[in-house]
């Protein structure tokens, strides 16, 4: 069998598991379940007797989140960046120019990089079989057999085995989310749940978009053959992208191509869509209570605890979440998972930070993290990583003064660049330009104190940087 070109669709923001998922580090980077984020666990599911290196579909956001978690695990890959969220039709699209390029008639597999599988096996196992399905022309989904009538998930309605020796079906149709009576129909009527993984030969998936959905093609096409290299990472074109109209692959060609079939899968799949769902993935106690980090429940059953810092208790309240952070809480009953996305669209119009961003900012070169701030003044922790450095800049409304308290730092002040180590400090002008550097080979941590009229990100002048960002 030809190996299958794996490509991982990265770049949602995964509001209805806030507020550990935010804007700035959404839930495929974080290790909801397990020690290694569900993005992680998507490439290290990837069999490379089956698989080949993979194409990683994100945008200019998580570019370097993308690139340092698939260095964590020893995973090479293409990343491609999408200048602006069009939905899946057009990254499916691209991802057919890509594997164009390596073999015509490639086969494709098409992941989410926030979805869970309990056995691997049985999943890799499938997976060769959708792979050899797509071969001989089939688009290849994995449909799901459901554990519960759920309605948070589209069905499909399996006909006629197509390949009775690798049990795939034609799909006879795609339905949409339903209500609990309907769930409950499907279900008694062996419908699947609809995973959104798909196989498929890159030539026949390319024509299927050209016949319904042409200037999505055309638009994916052109962003593919105008799109540059910038440190490694492959940059769509920008005016070409966005020219293809948004709509998800399953609108564009699954509901209507005669080439659909799929592949009932007891994999121990979730897509992990809802903190009711983490809980539900978790190793529980007698009395179905789950904790993770600093947390402790008491005469509670069905609990779901996150905390990573802060203590977290419950007593007596059952059939609740707390999660904890170190900017917020959210207390949730367990039937209201769905509706977190409605209350982070309500922080959004009250204009709270916290709706979009951590108080921890993961940048290129490491992050920062707010630890205090007043009218005039902000202290941030800063961690570099060895061998990073900041952009060369300055601020017009604002001084700093950089405390190191591990590692030794390279500062360029202006004409002069000075060592600056553990228990030294350095002061900074306003207008001064100024850069960071760690020449090290463990973390610079340093402690950065503001002052001054306006402490905004936007009072950032770069005048030059390694990670070519505006």
């Amino acid at each position: 069998m030809k190996k299958i070109i794996p490509v991982i669709m990265c770049g949602g923001a995964g509001t209805r598991v806030w507020p550990a998922s935010r804007e700035t580090m959404p839930k495929q980077f974080i290790a909801l379940l397990g020690e290694t984020s569900t993005f992680q666990q998507t490439l290290l599911r990837l069999d490379p007797e089956i698989f080949d290196e993979p194409v990683v579909v994100t945008n200019h956001d998580y570019r370097f989140l993308v690139q340092e978690q698939m260095k964590q695990i020893g995973v090479s890959g293409d990343i491609v960046l999408e200048p602006e969220r069009r939905d899946s039709a057009a990254a499916v699209a691209v991802a057919c120019e890509f594997a164009s390029q390596r073999a015509g008639d490639a086969v494709v597999a098409i992941f989410a990089a926030d979805h869970a599988v309990r056995d691997v096996d049985a999943f890799r196992a499938l997976c060769r079989k959708a792979g050899e399905a797509a071969d001989k022309g089939f688009i290849v989904t994995l449909g799901i057999k459901p554990t519960h009538p759920a309605t948070g998930y589209g069905y499909i309605r399996p006909g006629a085995l197509v390949l009775p020796d690798a049990g795939v079906a034609k799909v006879e149709a795609f339905v949409e989310k339903p209500d609990l009576a309907t769930a409950e129909r499907y279900i008694a009527d062996g419908y699947l749940w609809n995973s959104g993984n798909f196989f498929f030969r890159a030539d026949v998936m390319r024509g299927e978009l050209e016949a319904f959905e042409p200037e999505i093609a055309a638009a994916a096409a052109a962003a593919f053959a105008r799109a540059g290299r910038d440190l490694g990472f492959l940059a769509l074109d920008k005016d070409a992208f966005g020219r293809a109209p948004k709509t998800s692959i399953d609108y564009a060609v699954m509901e209507r191509t005669n080439h659909a079939a799929v592949i009932p899968a007891d994999i121990g799949w979730s897509d992990v869509g809802n903190w009711q769902a983490v809980w539900e993935l978790s190793d529980r106690d007698k009395n179905g209570n789950a904790v993770r980090g600093n947390g402790v429940v008491m005469d509670a059953g069905n609990v779901y605890i996150r905390s990573d810092d802060c203590l977290t208790t419950v007593l007596g309240v059952s059939d609740v979440i707390v999660v904890t952070t170190d900017d917020a809480v959210l207390v949730l009953g367990a039937q209201y998972g769905d509706k977190v996305k409605q209350l982070v669209e309500e922080l959004k119009r009250r204009k709270l930070k916290q709706a979009q961003e951590h108080s921890r900012v993961y940048r290129p070169w490491g992050y920062y993290q707010s630890i205090d701030g007043g009218e005039r003044h902000q202290v941030k922790r800063i961690v570099v990583k060895p061998g990073h450095k900041l952009s060369l800049q300055k601020h017009y409304h604002r001084a700093e003064h950089w405390i190191v308290v591990r590692g030794a730092a390279e500062v360029t002040r202006d004409n002069e660049v000075t060592m600056i180590h553990e228990n030294e400090s350095i002061y900074l002008p306003m207008g001064s330009v100024h850069r960071l550097v760690n020449p090290g080979k463990i973390d610079l941590e340093l402690i950065e104190v503001q002052t001054g009229s306006y402490l905004g990100e936007d009072d950032i002048v770069r005048l030059e940087d390694v990670y070519h960002r505006a």
